[in-house]
């Protein structure tokens, strides 16, 4: 997928790795991904071990069940239990649309433009040289991969220098802005692991100052991260991706906002998603309030918060620097 001699970027990494399981429908064996997968092959060429190796794929498989992607392990016949030769798929099925769904010429129109940008990138040069060696291997795969999407997207420039930082096991310092504060402050931390919840990228890690874990939203990395010399212990990051998602699953259940939305709007279409209704509007469980009250001062008078109240406030002094912005008065 890539020259032996050349490095694979974390996140295309997980892309070759996700075409490769959709690829096949009797699943890849572990030596078999690790040796024709761009990402791991490339690590094989270079000296890497079999146990770094397979804590790099162990951590990758994380990612993606992260991202909702399943990634299904499929035992021995005779011994559904015994794992020593598991293979790994990513079932197609639960990717395929309903038989009873219908489109419109316009609704069409959409989705084959969505498809267009992705005809290239989800089998490309370095995807379809892999799907060729791993056919030369005499396993099945199925041909039609383009238009499957998974939903690995990088928003953030300090993704890609997070994850080698986190696959070395090196230390990183970055600038921070936190949540109220008018200037960064500089941290430091050993990052253990980086996952997604709410569309939004995280890096959890250990704060050495602090002697406590923290979770930091990528977003408000206001640096380039610097990678330091220094190492930490690899075995801290066991379990961290776990950890992480439930310290912010943890978070959500006690930072609840009561909102009041407009049928038939924007923002009902998308607050819905994540809201439970009760008797005077929705819960809307949220991470960031700053990042929250953005959003819903962007669906102007379609939502009006109830609770809490400083979330409230933070709706309306948006709404206030926006009217000023226009000439109106508050």
């Amino acid at each position: 997928m890539a020259s032996e001699t050349t490095r694979t970027a974390p996140e295309e990494r997980l892309v070759n790795l996700v075409v490769a399981l959709m690829a096949t429908e009797q699943g890849l064996t572990k030596e078999t991904i690790l040796s024709s997968v761009a990402g791991y092959r490339e690590q094989v060429g270079a000296g890497a071990s079999k146990d770094a190796l397979e804590k790099m794929f162990e951590r990758d498989k994380q990612t993606l069940r992260g991202l909702s992607i399943q990634v299904e392990t499929i035992g021995d016949y005779a011994d559904p239990d015994d794992l020593r030769e598991a293979r790994y798929r990513i079932p197609t099925a639960e990717y395929e649309l309903p038989a009873d769904i219908a489109f419109t010429p316009a609704e069409l129109a959409v989705l084959n433009l969505a498809g267009g940008v992705w005809s290239e990138s989800s089998m490309s040069s370095d995807a379809r040289a892999g799907l060729r060696k791993i056919r030369a291997l005499g396993i099945d795969v199925d041909a039609p991969i383009i238009g499957y999407s998974p939903r690995l997207s990088l928003r953030e420039p300090s993704f890609a220098p997070l994850q080698r930082a986190i696959e070395q096991g090196r230390v990183v310092a970055f600038d921070y802005l936190k949540p109220g504060e008018d200037a960064p402050h500089r941290r430091r931390i050993h990052p253990l692991a980086l996952v997604e919840y709410e569309a939004r990228w995280h890096v959890y890690g250990f704060d050495p100052d602090q002697q406590d874990t923290r979770t930091f939203l990528l977003s408000r990395i206001t640096s380039d991260i610097e990678v330091t010399r220094s190492s930490f212990d690899l075995s801290a990051r066991e379990g961290a991706g776990e950890r992480a998602l439930t310290g912010l699953a943890d978070l959500v259940e006690r930072q609840q906002a009561l909102v009041e939305i407009a049928p038939g709007t924007e923002a009902a279409l998308r607050l819905s998603r994540r809201a439970a209704p009760v008797e005077q509007g929705f819960r809307v469980p949220y991470v960031d309030a700053h990042i929250f009250a953005d959003e819903l001062a962007s669906y102007g008078p379609e939502v009006r918060v109830v609770e809490p109240a400083e979330l409230r406030d933070q709706v309306q002094e948006r709404l206030r620097r926006v009217l000023a912005a226009h000439g109106g008065a508050a």
